[in-house]
């Protein structure tokens, strides 16, 4: 009888989240426009990044000598660089390491924030006094001063950047998810719980998790471009993606700087693609805070 009612809840409760699914998106649809917008944007760029090897009609290293430095045009599409390279080609190829960035760093943020916040925020006392004197004295430097002196230190490359940047997020947004957390931790469903003798790791699983993921989701989509753009500030300054793979930051440095006012092509179609995708992950990310934040308008039960 247990079971049978334990699968007739679970039938009603899988049709009830895909309805949730679906309602939200609807209502990002209606209300959002500009969040829509952004969404299409980040999708595009996505598709981009993973079938880069079709849509880009050169390799993202492949060197024409005999067309250096070409315009615009003809069988170069948005020109070639100092070494005959085609720029097309390779602001393709770099939406790869921005989509690889944009996604996987904000992943590690949010798994950072998640499991210092809710442990510290549900176990309180001396250990959250700790964890949240180290947060401060974090939060005192600026996060790219603390990204450039690592990156310094360490090997530049793709997955470190990433490391960096999600880890230092991670550490800056575990106060948000530690303020939801002591908001969970009162209810009376989880003195309930605590009750019956429900362990430490269990409630926070269970109880207390699946009530602080609207959080944790703004986090993800909030970061997004904070940290597309940091990624590109640290290539920019030989930080971060070494040459010569193609880094949208990179690409506006170097020789680019040197040639800017001869061949300014090899700096402004770079530029252009990293503003479009941190201004349509920026709209998304407003979008999605305001549609999951019940305090701001648009929040849950409203649709403008």
């Amino acid at each position: 009888m247990a079971e049978a009612i334990s699968g007739m809840t679970d039938d009603i409760d899988e049709p009830k989240r895909r309805v949730g699914i679906a309602d939200f998106f609807a209502r990002l649809l209606r209300g959002k426009p500009l969040g829509t917008f952004g969404g299409a944007i980040l999708v595009l760029m996505i598709l981009v990044a993973v079938f880069a090897d079709v849509i880009a009609p050169f390799g993202m290293n492949e060197i024409h000598l005999a067309d250096r430095i070409s315009p615009p045009g003809g069988q170069y599409i948005l020109g070639t660089d100092t070494l005959g390279r085609d720029l097309f080609s390779r602001v393709v190829f770099g939406a790869r390491i921005s989509m690889a960035v944009g996604l996987v760093g904000p992943a590690l943020a949010v798994l950072v924030a998640g499991f210092t916040g809710l442990v510290s925020g549900y176990l309180g006392g001396k250990f959250d006094l700790v964890v949240q004197r180290f947060v401060d004295a974090f939060m005192c430097f600026p996060s790219l001063f603390i990204a450039l002196a690592i990156m310094s230190i360490l090997r530049p490359g793709l997955w470190t950047v990433i490391g960096v940047i999600g880890v230092s997020m991670g550490i800056r947004n575990s106060r948000v998810v530690r303020s939801a957390v002591i908001g969970v931790k009162e209810n009376a469903y989880v003195e309930a719980a605590r009750s019956i003798g429900c362990s430490t790791p269990r409630m926070i699983w269970r109880h207390i998790l699946p009530n602080v993921a609207a959080p944790m989701i703004i986090i993800f989509t909030t970061n997004m471009g904070q940290m597309i753009l940091t990624e590109a500030v640290l290539s920019f300054l030989g930080l971060g993606v070494p040459p010569p793979e193609p880094s949208w930051g990179g690409m506006l440095s170097g020789i680019a700087r040197q040639y800017l006012l001869e061949a300014p092509w090899m700096a402004i179609w770079s530029g252009i693609a990293l503003a479009l995708v941190v201004f349509g992950v920026n709209m998304l990310g407003d979008a999605v805070r305001d549609l999951l934040d019940p305090r701001l308008r648009g929040g849950l039960g409203r649709y403008t």
